[in-house]
């Protein structure tokens, strides 16, 4: 079929679930950081962000393929 299986969705929306943990432990446990983080944020160029991003989703796919091999 053209469609996702259904085993990938779960593990879509599982992994979203996840995301949300993760983000709400840190807004839970260290709402202080997040603000800091928040104000420090626009004085980075747009370049470092972006290589950052890039950097973060690398080590998710590298993590997700050491996962299901």
């Amino acid at each position: 079929g053209s469609g996702a299986s259904p085993a990938t969705m779960n593990d879509f929306l599982a992994g979203l679930a996840f995301f949300l943990i993760i983000e709400g432990l840190l807004y839970a446990a260290a709402p202080s950081f997040v603000k800091g983080l928040a104000a420090i944020l626009p004085e980075f160029p747009e370049s470092q962000l972006r290589i950052g991003g890039i950097i973060a989703m690398g080590i998710g796919v590298f993590g997700i393929w050491l996962i299901r091999a």
